[in-house]
């Protein structure tokens, strides 16, 4: 089972769409809203049927948004990725047999900007393993991808988890058959590569604390320790 997509969350969407255009020399597109949501996203290709959604609160929505913790976020952080089993509805049937509880499948829909409707199906797990599984995604059959018209130029090199539990989430990543890489660390978090013209950009779930003084404080590669500044992560922004 392969990566559909990953979230970048971020309190601005302005600043989060600057700050991986800054290193990547791509600048994610914007996508549309969530109605009734409360956010709005931007959307970059990272290859064939994968890509990154940048997402922030949409300030025209008065609610709160789905993931409440965006609008607390200093800079832009991995809050969630989703990964496309197929048929979502043989995928819960797996999942009822192997015992792992779940909510879904769901109807989801976005609008871009041109107007046309976006359709999905989702299904969560009540468990994630604190955020380290996805959600699952199928999208309907005429709907565009994401991937296919958003900007390339950008390719994903590598997304996986660390955790101090590495052998128990190799084994629940198994039993959902996903293709996930898995460190030991000791600390929980996910992490990503992505590269692009202007070189590569490192992303991580954790929250900087220290950065690099510069227009975006992102950096280029956050999990470096041949790095002249330090930085410091928790697991929770």
């Amino acid at each position: 089972m392969l990566l559909d997509h990953f979230i970048l969350g971020c309190a601005d969407l302005d600043h989060g769409i600057a700050c991986v255009e800054q290193r990547t020399g791509v600048r994610a597109a914007f996508g549309g809203v969530h109605p009734g949501r409360g956010t709005r996203n931007a959307l970059l290709s990272l290859g064939e049927r994968r890509y990154l959604e940048i997402m922030a609160p949409d300030p025209a929505q008065q609610v709160t948004p789905q993931i409440p913790r965006l609008s607390e976020l200093k800079e832009p952080a991995i809050v969630g990725w989703a990964a496309h089993p197929g048929n979502l509805e043989k995928f819960a049937a797996h999942l009822r047999e192997a015992g792992i509880a779940f909510e879904g499948p769901r109807a989801g829909s976005r609008q871009r900007p041109d107007g046309k409707l976006l359709h999905w199906k989702t299904l969560t797990l009540n468990d994630d393993q604190a955020g380290l599984l996805p959600f699952f995604i199928e999208w309907s059959g005429d709907s565009l991808h994401p991937s296919a018209d958003a900007p390339k130029g950008c390719t994903l090199t590598h997304f996986g988890a660390i955790t101090p539990k590495a052998d128990d989430l190799r084994k629940v990543a198994g039993l959902l058959q996903l293709d996930m890489p898995v460190s030991s660390g000791d600390k929980t978090a996910l992490h990503a590569v992505i590269i692009g013209s202007k070189g590569d950009l490192a992303l991580t779930s954790w929250k900087f604390l220290y950065v690099p003084t510069s227009a975006c404080s992102c950096t280029s590669n956050p999990l470096s320790t041949q790095r002249r500044h330090v930085l410091y992560f928790v697991t929770r922004p």
